[in-house]
């Protein structure tokens, strides 16, 4: 795998401790190890992606290990693929590196390596300082810095992306592993929040230049306590919506039942 360089699309190649394209662009290795190829023209913000705030709060949730089960998902489900395709794996939008780890480990038992690719800054830095095993850059997913073909498996859990640079990026037989909320995935925050709770389709997804070849659902109950229930919300797209009391409410509960429901499908690139 090589990467692009975000300006001019040209090879980059690593002189010690920068990657350089035959234009001359230069994108310097931060001291932990990763790198930004995220020019300023493509933002659109300051400090784009989840803040420090929400990357802590995500972190501090997912040590409980409350989406383990998702995490084991996902994992089984790429060794499989890796036993079928040669290749490295990319993780979309792999924000503080919790998925990234175990994917990384699982690409590392056949030779191969990982990348996670973030567009926030702050969470490709701690993914980064943790996560020696994994190759970690901050870039925009709508458009990958890697070479055509690059690699063996993409995941991506809620991420979103263009499929035509999935396209592009994927190997020939290669696959995409997706994550998206199945219908009842945080109801009981809805229920907090909403009017009227409005399930999510699970029906309806599609990626172009991919066939489905299987297709699952993973849910389970659980139980929060109010603390790692601010923390789960915060990380939510509801944050933005929950007025004071819903997380003064959430904070004051000893446990919070709510469900997790998640849809993983395998995408196989179409010839």
């Amino acid at each position: 795998m090589s990467y692009l360089c975000p300006l001019c699309h040209q090879g980059l190649t690593q002189q010690h401790r920068t990657w350089n394209c035959p234009q001359g662009h230069q994108f310097d290795i931060a001291k932990e190890g990763y790198v930004n190829l995220l020019p300023v023209q493509h933002k659109r913000s300051r400090e784009p992606g989840d803040n420090s705030e929400m990357i802590l709060a995500r972190r501090a949730f997912l040590e409980k290990g409350y989406y383990q089960p998702l995490r084991e998902a996902v994992t089984q489900r790429l060794r499989q693929q890796l036993s079928q395709v040669a290749g490295d794996v990319l993780d979309i939008g792999c924000g503080e590196g919790y998925y990234t780890a175990t994917l990384a480990e699982a690409a590392a038992e056949q030779g191969r390596l990982c990348y996670g690719l973030d567009v926030s800054k702050v969470a490709i830095r701690l993914a980064a300082k943790r996560y020696s095993q994994a190759v970690f850059c901050v870039a925009s997913s709508q458009r990958l810095p890697y070479s055509d073909s690059a690699f063996a498996a993409v995941t991506r859990i809620y991420a979103p992306c263009h499929a035509a640079e999935l396209y592009r990026v994927v190997q020939e037989q290669g696959v995409v592993i997706t994550v998206t909320p199945g219908p009842r995935h945080l109801a009981q925050f809805k229920a907090l929040i909403y009017p009227q709770v409005k399930l999510h389709d699970s029906d309806s997804q599609t990626l172009d230049g991919f066939t489905p070849e299987e297709a699952s659902t993973l849910n389970y109950p659980m139980a929060l306590s109010g603390q790692d229930a601010v923390a789960l919300l915060q990380m939510t797209p509801f944050a933005w919506r929950a007025k004071p009391e819903v997380w003064q409410h959430l904070a004051g509960q000893t446990t919070f039942d709510c469900e997790a429901d998640f849809n993983v499908r395998v995408w196989r690139k179409a010839l």
